[in-house]
């Protein structure tokens, strides 16, 4: 019969688990080589009948007798460790029982018992419900050598309030650390000043202080979260004596989607790109699709492009990128974050960016693996490229027809394996490829406004659609094909049914599985009178008339504006046609997950299962089903959130926010008032997404669904527009975004049709109602309200 009692180092890592938040840990310290008291764990098998069996006590007591060797006149802690304490969701902390200095074996049993009695307790009861956790507890119980402690105490690696880790905050006693928790003396204060550990305290620790930065920052990498640590210092010695996460920096608990990773410290989140593309709240499976993505393009410690969640709605991890250029480029890091900022937009006034405090040498360790590995698949993939945009309409509807006729789970799981995933990953790594070569927009913008102004540089890049046409303008084209009878309905869907407002929520159904669709869009279509050719022609001839104007202004440029324009327009159709064959592919993903919700009797519950579960599922496990209720619960209460900043800086709670009557929409800074400033100026500020100046009135929708309440010549006001929005403006006179950017698909679309945009204006559907009339500056990026 296997041993029920295990000495930490050699409690593996399949029985830790089994060991409890405690005895896990110090194994995993004791294992790694920190400085950790000996002991052993008591797993909870060992305990029958509310009683510890006779086989585990006297495993016990060899233990112990080890111990006493080589430790005369030893005292003991016996701690508890239940399978539920020290977690990231709870601590647990004092709820438990903790007996100390026993010494013979019968005060040990004795102790034992307690504190396996503990788990039953009142307060332990209490505490499970507050923090929505089974009141029954499984215990293992651990048992330590005491040190005699000259200096105890506790050392947080992140600000456990603010979140901040540019400083790791500490206090200690003299004497046992009991002291510290029940606060019978006064504690002493000092800190671990980032990247290099500077202390900051009396000067009775200071000999101590690198040694615990050096063991504090290594589990802190190790463990992957910021830590709450305790140590002692014995005998001239320091010793480790626990180390849990900060359960106040949790991004919350997977397994009831209860997510938020702004809880997890002092950052800027900014979806400024990300929620035009992605303005659906993500279901667990769309958000686990998209950790897959980011995992296969990342190359930043902790930094989330497409997958960093807060409570469903997807933001980017600004502060870990302008951290990473800021500590490798150091005083040369102007060009680059001038990019960063060029791209995603300033920071509002007065809101600071806090840095992630990253050593060089260290990151750069870590990041060349890494970026070597990313660069030689994305060569890879650029190289592919033609290949790639070529061939995947052909592969995808062959992979739908074998997803669709799979017979049994192990014939759907090889499918997703072996050839959707890693499919779906080269087709990710394509669409980068592809957008790379945006940057000669982006270059050639910046050049432009220097010289012709913004107005005059705007008109001039309303034509990358070239003799080619653009992706992004293709959905809303072909539907005008569709009613002059110069297109089918099926070639219609075969080339843009996979696109759509939803399309990277994967729950959601495309326009290609909606019989009706195409045909509602073809009736709007000829009823609203829209004539795209027309906007295409009439704002041909507005660009035609920039360019001349800029050949009179700079004939020796002529020559290079033309040459540079050619560029541009390859690189915008490059980009949107990657990111059209991406979607196509990523699409499929929907079609398998449906299949494996078919073949294991789920249904449409298999959304409410992250991509790995539903492997498992089909493998014939079934351990995460019974979370899915969890899960939908919070699904929808965050659906019933209103939209939130683009910007938060710090831990934010939009539970709260959302009571807030005066909540600014634009941006949320912890650090600042959230009172939303009245202003005495009536307009709003954005960037420039399409010139052109335009008197209306606004009609503002939630949805692309509720098109068909925009009249012709309103003025289209959204929190955001994507690809799926794109059908609905040539109806609009101007286009007005809570979110977006000006190289976003929207307001490229925008430049194409000749109508004007601003995007980003943060709180545009806050600030204004339907039938208001406005003046809106496409070129300046101004909306001014008139009433």
């Amino acid at each position: 019969m296997a041993n029920k009692v295990k000495r930490f180092k050699e409690l593996t890592p399949e029985l830790q688990p089994l060991a409890g938040g405690k005895g896990g840990m110090l194994a995993k310290m004791s294992q790694a080589g920190y400085p950790v008291p000996e002991g052993f764990v008591i797993l909870p098998e060992a305990f029958y009948q509310e009683e510890l069996s006779a086989q585990a006590w006297s495993e016990a007591e060899v233990y112990l007798n080890e111990i006493r060797k080589d430790h005369k006149s030893s005292l003991f802690a016996v701690r508890s460790s239940a399978l539920s304490e020290d977690s990231a969701q709870a601590s647990f902390a004092g709820e438990f029982e903790t007996v100390l200095n026993v010494q013979s074996d019968e005060e040990i049993l004795k102790a034992i018992d307690t504190v396996f009695r503990s788990r039953a307790s009142e307060r332990v009861e209490s505490y499970s419900s507050v923090q929505g956790m089974e009141q029954t507890h499984q215990m293992a119980v651990v048992v330590q050598l005491m040190v005699a402690s000259e200096i105890s105490g506790v050392l947080f690696t992140a600000d456990p309030i603010t979140g901040s880790c540019r400083i790791m905050i500490g206090n200690y006693v003299h004497g046992l650390g009991e002291q510290l928790v029940s606060g019978e003396t006064n504690a002493y204060d000092f800190k671990l000043i980032r990247p290099k550990g500077t202390y900051q305290g009396p000067d009775d620790f200071k000999r101590y202080a690198s040694k615990l930065y050096l063991y504090a920052a290594r589990l802190e990498k190790e463990l992957g979260c910021p830590q709450d640590i305790e140590w002692s210092v014995a005998k001239e010695k320091l010793y480790l004596l626990q180390a849990r996460p900060i359960t106040t920096l949790s991004q919350g608990n997977p397994d009831t989607y209860d997510i938020n990773y702004s809880l997890t410290g002092d950052e800027v989140w900014i979806n400024t790109n990300v929620a035009e593309a992605i303005p659906d709240v993500f279901s667990p499976f769309t958000w686990s699709i998209g950790k897959q993505l980011d995992d296969a393009m990342n190359f930043i410690p902790g930094y989330h492009v497409f997958s960093g969640n807060i409570c469903g709605r997807p933001y980017m991890n600004i502060s870990r990128r302008v951290s990473v250029i800021s500590a490798i480029f150091g005083k040369c890091a102007k060009g680059p974050l001038k990019m960063i900022y060029d791209l995603y937009g300033e920071l509002p006034e007065g809101m600071d960016m806090p840095l992630h405090p990253f050593s060089r040498m260290e990151l750069l360790k870590v990041m060349l693996p890494l970026v070597m590995r990313l660069s030689k698949n994305t060569q890879k993939a650029s190289k592919e490229l033609s290949r790639f945009l070529k061939d995947t309409p052909e592969w995808c509807m062959d992979i739908r027809r074998r997803i669709q006729s799979a017979k049994s789970k192990e014939e759907l799981l090889p499918l997703w394996r072996e050839e959707l995933q890693p499919c779906l990953i080269r087709a990710w790594l394509s669409a980068g490829a592809a957008a790379v070569k945006l940057t000669n927009v982006t270059a050639l913008n910046k050049k432009l406004v220097e010289s012709a102004g913004s107005e005059d540089t705007g008109t001039l890049l309303s034509n990358l659609r070239g003799n080619s046409g653009l992706e992004s303008l293709g959905p809303v084209m072909g539907i005008g094909k569709v009613v002059k009878g110069e297109m089918s309905r099926e070639e219609y869907l075969t080339r843009y049914g996979h696109r759509g407002a939803h399309e990277y929520e994967l729950s959601i159904p495309e326009p290609m599985e909606d019989t009706g669709w195409l045909e509602k869009q073809a009736e709007e279509y000829r009823e609203s009178g829209i004539d795209v050719e027309g906007l295409l022609r009439k704002q041909q001839a507005q660009y035609e008339a920039a360019k001349n104007r800029f050949r009179s202004r700079f004939p020796d440029k002529a020559k290079w504006l033309e040459k540079q324009l050619v560029k541009a327009a390859e690189g915008a159709r490059l980009r949107e046609e990657g990111r059209s064959e991406f979607v196509r592919v990523y699409r499929v993903v929907r079609a398998f997950a449906l299949k494996a919700g078919e073949l294991t009797g789920i249904g449409d519950d298999v959304f409410f299962l992250y991509a790995e579960e539903v492997e498992d599922l089909l493998a014939g496990k079934n351990l995460k089903v019974r979370f899915i209720p969890e899960r939908k619960e919070n699904y929808e209460k965050y659906k019933a959130l209103p939209p939130f900043p683009s910007i938060i800086r710090g831990r934010f709670n939009p539970y709260e926010w959302a009571k807030d009557p005066d909540r600014r929409m634009d941006y949320y800074d912890a650090a600042m008032p959230a009172v939303n400033p009245v202003s005495d100026v009536e307009t709003l500020k954005g960037y420039a997404g399409a010139a052109g100046r335009i008197e209306g009135i606004v009609r503002i929708l939630r949805s692309p669904e509720e098109g068909e309440q925009l009249r012709p010549g309103e003025i289209l006001v959204a929190s955001t527009t994507n690809i799926g929005w794109t059908p609905l403006f040539p109806k609009a006179a101007a286009i007005i975004t809570d979110i977006g950017a000006p190289l976003s698909h929207a307001a490229i679309v925008a430049r194409e049709l000749g109508i004007p945009a601003v995007v980003g204006c943060g709180n545009a559907t806050l600030r204004l109602k339907t039938g208001d009339k406005v003046i809106v500056d496409g070129g300046q990026g101004i909306v001014h309200i008139l009433m």
